[in-house]
């Protein structure tokens, strides 16, 4: 019933956001605030289906999210500048996100006996070379400058980055994106996954193929950071080194603290959270500081509640029970 309402909301919010301030501002919110939400939303979900429900917790995702925005804005006609071009966004963008999810599944190959802290480290090892990697190859990337003029298709002959299209197609995405990861964690695979996560010795005992499975789980990750990516390249017309930075893969892995790793649904809220402060910090705190204010959120609500705002709500709404 909350899902139901909460789907509900976000489909009206088009609507509900011209009654509250005026046009111009609404359009904002829309686009910049609840846009932007629910696409990096969408990479943090596939940083939390790994850590929730197998137990490996990836900074490489935005890299992931990364090769995917690459490769549709290398292979596009109208990219600025034009490096292979010849292709529709139709085709550009399920190459895209399969050249991801390869890109995931060689991480997984190269990750699979590791956990926890060597984890996050080969991890990061991996993102940060494929990072100097792009910045530094001016044939193929365009080098720091990066490309730009990723316009987006066009949907019902209106341009993507209209604020409209734009909202309803990401949340589209996340939606479809979201119901699949909690299908998928129900499924056959998803409870040997999580059993991996609890005792892999065990699982092992049982006949299943623990390495296959961690793969196979980056593999599932990588095409949703996939998706995530291409939505966020055509968001910020183009992608450059900075968008796969160590400070992108940073943010990403804030958002998903914030709104808590028990849940896909934390994504979300973590990147909504962030995209408020992000946008507003500047003009809340100090123009030339407001990395502190942000910094400052994420240690107050790490602090209050571990496990983000989830945890949060849960505590809260038991103790409201209990009284």
């Amino acid at each position: 019933m909350a899902s139901a309402a909460t789907l509900a909301l976000l489909l009206l919010l088009p609507a509900i956001l011209p009654e509250l301030m005026p046009q111009n501002q609404a359009r904002f919110w829309l686009a910049n605030i609840f846009g932007r939400a629910i696409i990096y939303g969408i990479i943090a979900m596939s940083l939390i289906f790994l850590a929730t429900y197998g137990g490996l917790v990836s900074l490489a995702q935005m890299s992931l999210a990364g090769v995917a925005g690459y490769v549709v804005a290398i292979t596009i006609n109208g990219a600025a500048p034009s490096i292979v071009g010849g292709l529709s966004y139709a085709a550009a963008i399920p190459l895209g996100i399969a050249a991801a999810t390869l890109a995931a599944l060689f991480v997984g190959l190269v990750s699979v006996r590791t956990r926890d802290i060597y984890l996050l480290m080969i991890t990061l090892a991996l993102a940060m070379g494929f990072f100097r990697f792009v910045e530094t190859n001016l044939a193929w990337f365009n080098g720091y400058e990066g490309i730009r003029n990723v316009l987006g298709p066009t949907v019902f002959g209106l341009p993507f980055r209209e604020p409209h299209v734009l909202y309803y197609v990401s949340l589209a995405v996340a939606v479809l994106l979201y119901a699949a990861v909690l299908y998928l964690v129900r499924s056959p695979f998803g409870l040997v996954l999580q059993g991996i996560r609890d005792n892999p010795r065990r699982v092992a005992a049982l006949g299943y193929n623990v390495a296959l499975h961690r793969i196979a789980a980056f593999g599932v990750a990588g095409f949703i950071a996939g998706c995530g990516g291409v939505l966020a390249t055509i968001y910020n017309i183009g992608i450059s080194p900075g968008s796969i930075g160590l400070g992108a893969t940073v943010n990403v892995l804030i958002m998903s603290v914030i709104g808590g790793l028990g849940h896909p649904i934390g994504a979300f809220i973590g990147s909504l959270i962030f995209a408020f402060f992000d946008t507003f910090a500047a003009s809340i705190y100090d123009r030339n500081r407001f990395n502190t204010l942000i910094g400052i959120v994420f240690l107050v609500i790490v602090l209050l509640s571990p496990d983000g705002v989830i945890g949060l709500a849960k505590r809260v709404g038991a103790f409201m029970r209990r009284d």
